[in-house]
């Protein structure tokens, strides 16, 4: 097949990783006989230096005529000025509303071999596979915001229909795993949460009536995500409390540098980024983890190009690198692998014994 993809490196250690996750779809390309058309436009604090806007008119064009978005994190104390009209994140906020990507989907599964750089007991993580499906478009970042003296504030809104369509797409991912979901809210104290709550009630008693729903309250599921995360399959609920249970659910996997994302709306067109920031202090040096970035590659072939074989290819890669003990300095620091070596390790499964994955499928 031929796809045009957008590449947008970002700021700090991602280009560097970005470059990774490139290369591990340019051996696909060649494993499976595909061109991927791959262009690289500016965002974030390169394009504020560039052009003095953090997402230029030609990079939304690009990232709207492409089939995917491959995005690395923006940002870095250059451009770290709170007050300033023009910050890297704008850029980010900016392409997820106008490409309508209201699904923000992360998935943890623990590798065998990076459960000892996990904080969290081994014994608790054998077997975790989770996905956190978190509104991307609504609640409190995007509410109105004001400031008077010594007063601030920041509303949180949700409609009933923002909430039914990542409900939906929740349940719909749960029908694919173990069919079963939970949604975070704060429903004993906020009106909103009390919408969510009866929205995604509804919705997946009418819709989905072969799927478990319950519903934690987010404290509670802060606690348990760590104590018990085999007990979750697919985690639903809003902008601000998935933004924050990610971050937490990343420390099952023992790094944030091995975890991927892909942001989804109603269309093909998807955004993937590894979950982790621009990580400027080590910008450079060749020490960045680049799994995360290609695992978001992966997430790529599998939901905007619809190539599970594929995908599937790149996972395996990865989990067979790992499985070699070829490590970055975030799991393994004194002995660690550097950037480039985890990527032709990867690339190398990637051509030479994709049959594995084949097999299994």
């Amino acid at each position: 097949m031929h796809a045009d993809i957008a590449v947008l490196p970002g700021d700090g250690i991602s280009p560097e990783v970005t470059a990774a996750a490139v290369a591990v779809l340019r051996a696909v390309a060649q494993r499976y006989g595909h061109r991927f058309a791959m262009h690289e436009h500016a965002v974030g604090g390169a394009a504020i230096d560039a052009t003095g806007e953090p997402l230029p008119a030609a990079t939304l064009d690009a990232c709207r005529r492409a089939d995917a978005v491959l995005l690395g994190a923006v940002g870095g104390p250059k451009w770290s000025d709170s007050t300033a009209r023009v910050r890297p994140e704008q850029g980010l906020l900016a392409l997820r509303k106008a490409l309508g990507l209201y699904a923000n989907l992360r998935p943890v599964q623990p590798h065998p071999a990076t459960l000892g750089a996990a904080p969290i007991k081994p014994h608790l993580l054998a077997g975790v596979d989770l996905l956190v499906v978190r509104e991307l478009t609504g609640g409190i970042y995007f509410g109105d915001k004001a400031r008077d003296g010594d007063r601030a504030s920041d509303l949180c809104t949700y409609t009933v229909a923002e909430v039914e369509r990542v409900v939906r797409r929740a349940c719909q991912l749960a029908r694919g795993r173990r069919r079963h979901v939970t949604s975070v809210d704060k429903a004993n104290v906020l009106e909103t949460s009390r919408l969510w709550r009866e929205t995604a009630t509804r919705v997946a008693r009418d819709e989905f009536p072969d799927v478990v729903l319950e519903h934690q309250l987010v404290d509670s599921m802060a606690m348990h995500l760590l104590s018990k995360p085999r007990a979750f399959d697919v985690v639903v609920t809003e902008n601000m409390f998935g933004d924050i249970l990610t971050d937490e659910a990343s420390m099952l996997a023992g790094s944030m540098g091995l975890l991927p994302s892909a942001s989804l709306g109603d269309g093909r067109v998807g955004l993937y980024e590894p979950i982790h920031g621009s990580a400027p202090d080590i910008a450079g040096r060749g020490i960045a983890n680049p799994i995360g970035a290609i695992l978001s590659a992966a997430l790529l072939l599998r939901n905007s190009l619809d190539l599970p074989l594929e995908a599937a290819c790149v996972e395996h890669a990865v989990s067979a690198t790992l499985d070699a003990g070829i490590l970055a300095a975030d799991l393994a620091p004194g002995r660690a692998a550097g950037t480039m070596e985890i990527t032709a390790a990867v690339v190398d499964h990637v051509i030479a014994d994709c049959h594995v994955a084949e097999m299994r499928d």
